[in-house]
């Protein structure tokens, strides 16, 4: 939730400083402030997050987030949200095209095994950017959380910076809920609790809708609208149908999906 993510994050635009509620369909489905794209604490046994964030009140938008460490890593299952290593969705539109990997690996954030899920956009056939964006799920209530994200930003074949870069427990930083694990209208929350870099938060519309892409047809989507305090004109909708995940990052559609 720099966020390809686009889906990167689902998968989802954190940048640096500047504004936005999104990222990239993530390279972020999933992340921080910069401008929207087409296109995922304190110790002790629970952890919680930030104070709301913002002018937005607590009751407005839900930024504490309890969790029971001894439940929260990289087991379990959402089906909105897959984490299952090998597991792939291509987006395009136009000259763009966004794939989100899930990978093999984990690395631990604020003290929380997560899984790792790389995002590559690539526009008229160039390299864009590469994110790898971090998750931890909640295996007793399915709850997925973004830890934060890692993104390499290329110009002209090269990196040329990491815009948009984040981790819980950094700087600040706090983690935020991606997907709730029984996902209801009218549910409001922080995706990412970056000061400066990233708050894109979260608004469920609807667990009903049905959306048609190029891979198919697909019933009962949740239909997510994201926006940011760094940027009250940012507005990016994105869509999850329950056993595939992301479908839809407002004119990224998926054009296949599965293990690899």
């Amino acid at each position: 939730m720099s966020k390809t993510l686009p889906l990167s994050l689902a998968l989802a635009a954190l940048a640096g400083g500047a504004t936005s509620a999104g990222r990239s369909f993530h390279a972020s489905f999933f992340s921080a402030a910069r401008p929207m794209k087409p296109c995922w604490w304190m110790w002790g046994t629970l952890l919680a997050g930030a104070a709301t964030l913002g002018s937005q009140t607590a009751k407005d938008w839900q930024s504490v987030f309890p969790v029971d460490k001894k439940t929260l890593g990289v087991k379990g299952s959402n089906p909105y949200f897959i984490l299952t290593p090998g597991y792939q969705w291509t987006y395009q539109h136009e000259n763009e095209t966004a794939t989100l990997t899930v990978l093999a690996e984990t690395k631990s954030i604020d003290g929380v095994q997560t899984r790792v899920v790389e995002a590559r956009e690539i526009k008229n056939g160039q390299l864009e950017e590469v994110t790898r964006d971090y998750f931890a799920i909640d295996s007793a209530a399915g709850d997925v959380y973004y830890f934060g994200e890692d993104v390499d930003v290329y110009r002209d074949g090269k990196v040329a910076g990491h815009e948009g870069s984040w981790l819980s427990g950094v700087n600040g930083a706090k983690f935020g809920l991606m997907m709730p694990g029984k996902p209801k209208p009218g549910q409001k929350f922080y995706e990412e609790q970056a000061p400066g870099v990233g708050m894109d938060r979260a608004e469920i519309v609807s667990d009903s809708e049905t959306i048609s892409t190029p891979a198919g047809t697909f019933a009962k989507c949740i239909h997510v609208l994201e926006t940011s305090p760094l940027d009250k004109d940012a507005r990016e909708h994105k869509w999850y149908a329950p056993g595939v995940g992301p479908v839809k990052d407002d004119d990224l559609v998926l054009v296949r999906y599965g293990k690899k």
